[in-house]
């Protein structure tokens, strides 16, 4: 993936304007967002795959329910 993905509104005002932020690139993982009509900024970042066919679980874990545990 050479291109990041970007978000199509803020998750805090649910406006559409935004614009990258220069400082998120450089400070660390995960691509800056600024919102200009709330002015807040937020980070988006990639976390992983799931494993296809897997139940999911409260805490994110597939284990459990393999194991025969009950779910919460």
């Amino acid at each position: 993936m050479t291109e990041r993905a970007a978000p199509f509104y803020c998750p805090y005002c649910g406006d559409e304007d935004l614009r990258p932020s220069e400082e998120g690139t450089a400070a660390g993982k995960g691509a800056a967002w600024e919102c200009a009509a709330c002015n807040r900024a937020f980070k988006l970042a990639f976390l992983g795959l799931l494993a296809k066919g897997l139940p999911r679980t409260g805490d994110g874990s597939s284990e459990e329910r393999q194991e025969g545990k009950p779910t919460p």
